[in-house]
């Protein structure tokens, strides 16, 4: 497994993560003997970032990366986040990014992995009633207790990366980033360059629809937040679906499956950039880790920007509420 480093404060992670979401909600029912039994499989194929959030579960998603990761913790990267505010329930209740909540928060998030230090600690979401420099500033203070080694952000606007990484530096920005996601490019990317930041993104393959695996919205399970996306619905679904045929023909050609084909694309958009694709099954894991051994010649490249050129997708990532939140 290569190596990859974000951010100028020396956070070096493996070439892919691992987003474990999925684990506890969203996607379907889980299974936490195979969710655990998938993060020790990440581990023994070289992988040592994993990422979870305080709200997925809601709450549980970080005690079961904290218990799986525990024997192995002097060589994992933790990421977990802050800032989306649910009830135990799973009701939403908005955003807060409060000095006084991301301190709560940060001890809530420990307790619950059973760590001493999260080793990366982002804001899931900005705050609009607060101002970026009060939350960072708040989060920088963690870093000073010893509470968090390094901070990011997710799905913010480049001049609230700019304000906050005045304040401390962030070391890596998470966001949305897919054949079918390509908005980073215009202006996030090129701003958390300038200013030395790494990106990491999720979704890299498009909630799953980048696979091949899902044919139908009937393939989704009762539960699955995915039937609420836009991309998934109507006729944005077949339009989504024949993107997926094209890239499921130039995998066949290139002798790999269409998620590997759409993970090596991401990798090689730079060596700043590390792609968290999520999965509890061991069976995909396997299958993604194995994109780092795709390699991508100009040619297969170009062919790829041919069918899968930025804005293809039909339909926005998230319902209007959700755009809402994002890039902001």
């Amino acid at each position: 497994m290569q190596k990859r480093i974000l951010g100028t404060q020396g956070l070096k992670i493996s070439a892919i993560g691992l987003g474990c979401m999925g684990m506890s909600e969203f996607y379907g029912p889980g299974d936490e003997t195979e969710s655990i039994a998938t993060i020790n499989r990440a581990i023994e194929l070289g992988i040592d970032f994993f990422d979870t959030s305080d709200i997925y579960g809601p709450f549980t998603n970080e005690v079961l990366v904290g218990r799986a990761l525990r024997p192995h913790r002097d060589k994992v990267v933790i990421a977990t986040k802050f800032g989306i505010v649910r009830d135990p329930d799973g009701t939403g209740r908005g955003v807060n990014g409060r000095p006084e909540y991301v301190r709560q928060a940060c001890d809530a998030s420990l307790k619950r992995l059973g760590i001493d230090t999260i080793d990366l600690y982002y804001q899931h979401r900005i705050d609009p009633s607060t101002p970026i420099e009060e939350t960072v500033g708040a989060m920088a203070e963690l870093v000073t207790a010893g509470k968090v080694r390094y901070l990011g952000l997710s799905e913010a606007a480049p001049e609230t990366i700019r304000r906050a990484n005045a304040v401390h530096p962030i070391s890596a920005l998470q966001t949305e980033y897919s054949l079918w996601s390509r908005d980073p490019e215009d202006q996030i990317l090129p701003t958390v360059r300038k200013l030395g930041i790494g990106f990491v993104p999720y979704s890299p393959l498009g909630r799953g629809f980048l696979t091949g695996h899902i044919t139908s919205p009937a393939d989704l399970t009762p539960g699955d937040w995915r039937a609420n996306s836009p991309r998934f619905q109507g006729e944005n679904f077949q339009r989504n679906l024949d993107l997926v045929r094209k890239i499921e023909q130039l995998a066949a050609r290139k002798g790999c499956t269409p998620s590997q084909l759409a993970l090596a694309w991401v990798l090689a958009q730079g060596d700043d950039l590390a792609p968290i694709p999520g999965t509890k099954h061991r069976k995909y894991l396997e299958e993604n880790v194995a994109a780092t051994r795709v390699s991508l010649s100009g040619d297969d490249l170009a062919a790829i920007e041919a069918i899968a050129p930025p804005g293809i997708a039909a339909g926005d990532r998230y319902s209007a509420g959700g755009m809402r939140a994002v890039n902001r």
